[in-house]
């Protein structure tokens, strides 16, 4: 249902994408099919953190964050080497000719870790993993991106009057 809403919200707001992307996880797919009816490329780069030995794990029993390199222990990633991953993918995808209006749908702790790259010191208005199916919309200039906005689901809601 929250897959849908921003469906939703994406037809309402007349928001339109030239490209879409996902995680290759499944639940990405799923994701993206109710958000648009674009293909999409499958992009290994844009999976979650590997946990190693905690992949399905309980969530309390991972430490509190930061979690720094807790997971290479395990056999998982280190926080930088995960963040500059989803980074590095995201900058290739957006400097293909033609990317003006890319979906691309991951997971909450990838959102988090490219939203942490990107964010100016002195904004504080996000420091949160983004709540589950938010929308959010970064401007990129070649370079660099900057964080214009996040929608949750209670914001696409009101939007739609649900």
């Amino acid at each position: 249902e929250q897959a849908s809403r921003v469906g939703r919200y994406v037809r309402h707001a007349g928001i339109r994408f030239d490209h879409a992307y996902a995680s290759t996880l499944a639940r990405t797919h799923q994701t993206i099919e109710r958000i648009c009816d674009l293909p999409f490329e499958r992009v290994p780069d844009l999976r979650e953190w590997s946990f190693g030995e905690y992949e399905a794990e309980r969530v309390d029993l991972m430490p509190p964050r930061p979690w720094g390199d807790f997971f290479k222990q395990f056999g998982g990633e280190g926080e930088e080497e995960f963040s500059r991953r989803v980074n590095d993918a995201l900058v290739r995808i957006m400097r293909r000719p033609g990317h003006e209006h890319v979906l691309a749908v991951s997971h909450g702790s990838a959102s988090l870790a490219f939203m942490e790259r990107w964010r100016d010191a002195g904004d504080t208005r996000y420091t949160d993993v983004p709540g589950n199916c938010s929308l959010v919309r970064y401007a990129f200039d070649g370079e660099g991106f900057s964080l214009e906005e996040i929608l949750e689901q209670e914001d696409m809601r009101s939007v739609l009057g649900e």
